[in-house]
């Protein structure tokens, strides 16, 4: 199928696409690496009046180390941040994360904003966000800039809590280099596919070994990525990966698909937690899988 008639928009600067969205708010779309919103204009699942390309906003490309964390552009590729000795050094989750992201050639055009933006419950980067506690910077003509935390961005399925004339224009993910730890595993179909269930896990690590801070996100499960927090709690309490995984199965609601039964998934998330959790606690002191 071809895509409904739209008008065409290639801005040259963020302030433009924030005019336009302003303009013409519910009816617009805004075109970052077009991975996933094409292929749904093409079935004509999203039929926007105006489509707002961002592609020539270098503006939205970059990564800037600031305190506590990588300051990211909206408009940089998933493909830059997988391959940045920086991210790999800074935010290692984040890395790992990525190269379960589709293929190659889907990273050298998806965006780090589009995809949040985009909102899917079995994506790898909201889950990441999510995990990270970090958050995203939005901006709007009329009502300027705001800070969004990753647990009030996601709204449902394909929904966040941006206004119709919003636009991501950073995305902040705070530093876990250091003494944390993490694990991140994902179950799909064939490699490359969306995940029918997935899992990060985070921890802090004191120099006597002891934990804290336990965080674990799960994707592909519910209608968001959702932060398992009597999960974390069962790690910070037991140091026990089973009772984590136990208590992701008595947490989490999700429903059947053509993938799996509601009962197949719960049992794969907590299958996955406790195979994270383990990799977690087992890794040794002063060690990174990045040089």
């Amino acid at each position: 199928m071809k895509p409904a008639a739209f008008e065409y928009h290639a801005i040259e600067t963020a302030e433009e696409a924030r005019a336009l969205l302003a303009t013409y708010r519910d009816e617009a779309k805004l075109l970052a690496g077009g991975q996933s919103l094409m292929p749904m204009m093409n079935l004509r699942l999203a039929r926007p009046a105006h489509l707002v390309d961002l592609n020539r906003a270098s503006e939205l490309d970059y990564i800037r180390e600031t305190h506590g964390g990588l300051a990211v552009g909206a408009m940089t590729r998933q493909r830059t941040l997988e391959r940045s000795l920086v991210v790999a050094r800074r935010v290692p989750l984040l890395v790992a994360a990525l190269k379960h992201v589709a293929h190659f050639q889907i990273r050298n055009r998806g965006t780090v904003g589009g995809s949040l933006a985009h909102a899917d419950a079995a994506a790898e980067l909201p889950a990441v966000l999510l995990a990270l506690d970090g958050s995203v910077t939005v901006h709007s003509r009329d009502r300027g800039h705001r800070t969004i935390g990753g647990r009030e961005l996601f709204r449902g399925p394909f929904t966040t809590s941006l206004e119709s004339d919003e636009m991501i224009t950073e995305v902040f993910f705070p530093d876990r280099s250091g003494p944390s730890r993490w694990s991140f595993h994902e179950f799909a179909r064939r490699n490359g596919d969306y995940a029918i269930a997935g899992v990060a896990v985070l921890t802090s690590r004191a120099p006597d070994g002891q934990i804290g801070a336990p965080s674990v996100a799960l994707f592909g499960v519910a209608g968001t990525p959702i932060r398992a927090t009597r999960a974390e709690q069962a790690l910070l309490e037991t140091r026990s990966p089973s009772s984590a995984a136990a208590a992701v199965r008595d947490e989490v609601t999700t429903t059947g698909n053509m993938h799996g039964s509601t009962e197949y998934r719960r049992h794969l998330a907590s299958v996955l937690t406790q195979r994270a959790a383990e990799e977690v606690l087992a890794w040794p002191q002063g060690t990174s899988p990045y040089p």
